[in-house]
């Protein structure tokens, strides 16, 4: 299955399915997120970002959100 077939496919659903597929594919989305995140905190890759961020806070360069 391609990409394109995939659109075709989506295109023929109905208001109620393109919903039900809108959840479903946020949800799989934030899923495939938070595990690519994972690995690369585990690797290693964060840590100068992590670094940065917290020289930034000790130097007074932060604020609340």
């Amino acid at each position: 299955m391609t990409v394109e077939d995939i659109e075709k496919a989506i295109v023929k659903l109905t208001s109620a399915e393109l919903a039900r597929f809108r959840t479903w594919f946020a949800k799989y989305d934030a899923e495939q997120f938070d595990k690519k995140i994972e690995r690369d905190a585990r690797a290693g890759k964060l840590d100068r970002l992590a670094e940065r961020a917290i020289t930034d806070f000790r130097k007074g360069r932060a604020r609340e959100l």
